[in-house]
Parts: structure tokens; sequence; C-alpha cells
């Protein structure tokens, strides 16, 4: 019974925001009410809030199974393997396989998705917030084998390089680039700035 629950729990979630981002691409985020999200997907406005802390939420729920995915990657690496190689590995996987968040998906679905989010101020604020958090958690799991310090700088550059390279690969393609043209040069970026990112590492403090 407790299993048969939670699959009807994670139903009603998804058909909930499903039926939230439905309204949001067809009309736009602000000028939908929870109100009438709530009649179409027939749900009360207590219940929504249950499963949605916030009308953002009800959009960046899809992005939850990345959260404190670069803390989980850098604790998993293998044996030998730096940080930085760890996550840049990670994220040319990600590529591969056209994984949303990488930005490098051409699935109109995807591509509105995403031009949802980042053309709606409210929306990019909450995904900032969920950025935070990430970086706490990716900075704790790099002060594990480096100073606090640059396990706090090299977390926030980290996710600030992924953040431009999704953005911008996902602009090519709602530009009108194809994915099979934009593909290659998305890896090259991601090449560029794990590069980069290695490099600074390298780099020895300036003398006092």
């Amino acid at each position: 019974m407790t299993g048969l629950r939670e699959l009807q729990r994670q139903r009603l979630h998804e058909a909930i925001s499903a039926a939230a981002i439905a309204l949001f691409l067809e009309r736009g985020f602000d000028q939908v009410p929870v109100t009438e999200v709530c009649a179409a997907a027939g749900v009360s406005k207590p219940t929504l809030f249950k499963y949605f802390p916030t009308k953002e939420d009800l959009v960046l729920h899809r992005i939850a199974d990345h959260q404190g995915e670069a803390a989980r990657v850098v604790r998993g690496r293998a044996p030998g393997r730096s940080p930085v190689e760890a996550l840049r590995r990670h994220f040319l996987d990600g590529l591969a396989r056209h994984d949303p968040v990488t930005g490098l998906n051409d699935r109109p679905e995807v591509v509105a998705y995403h031009r949802l989010v980042f053309s709606t101020p409210s929306l990019v604020a909450r995904l900032f917030h969920h950025m935070a958090e990430d970086e706490r958690e990716l900075a704790g799991a790099l002060a594990e084998t480096l100073d606090g310090l640059t396990a706090e700088l090299l977390a926030g550059q980290v996710l600030a390089a992924q953040r431009v390279l999704a953005r911008r690969t996902w602009q090519l393609l709602a530009d009108g680039a194809p994915l099979r043209e934009v593909e290659p040069e998305a890896v090259r970026a991601a090449e560029r700035a794990f590069a980069l990112l290695a490099a600074q590492l390298d780099v020895p403090p300036p003398a006092p």
C-alpha cells in the first residue's frame, strides 16, 4: 500500500506540473494564475502548494533530479581522477545523451521549456536559488580534497560554466541551427571551459 500511495503521489505531482507547464507555454508564466492551474489539474490550491512550495517550482521541479549532481559526481569519481576531470567527463556524457540540462536537445517541447525558463525573471531568480544550493553542496564535496577557499571558488566557477554552456547551446538551437552542427560546437565549448577550470588549479597564488 505504501508503494501504491507513493506511485499515486508521483503521478499527481507530474500531472499538476504538466498541466501548469502547458498553460505557461501557451500564455506565459505571469499570465496564468495558480487558481487556473488548480482547475486544469483538478486539485485544490492547498493540494497544489503541498506538492509545489512556490509557483516557480511547478516549472523547475523538472530539474530536481539534477539537484546535488555535481557534488555526487565529485564524491563518486574514480580513484586518481581529479574533480574537474570527473565533472568534465560527466558533462560531456550528458552532451552525448542529449540531456536537456546541457541545452543540447532540439525537441520542440524542450526548446520551448528552456525559453520559458530563461525569459521569465522569477524563474531565473528561482533557478539561481537552486544553483546556490548546488554550489554549497559542491563546495563541501571539493573541500574534502581542497582548501576551503579554493573549493568555494571552484564550485562557483564550475556551476557558472555549466550554466553558460547550457544556455549558449540552447540559444543556438532556438535560433534554428541544426543539432548536427551545434553538437560539435557544444563539445568544443565544454572542452575549453573545463580546460580553463583545470588551469585555474595549476596557477600558484600571488606572493604576499
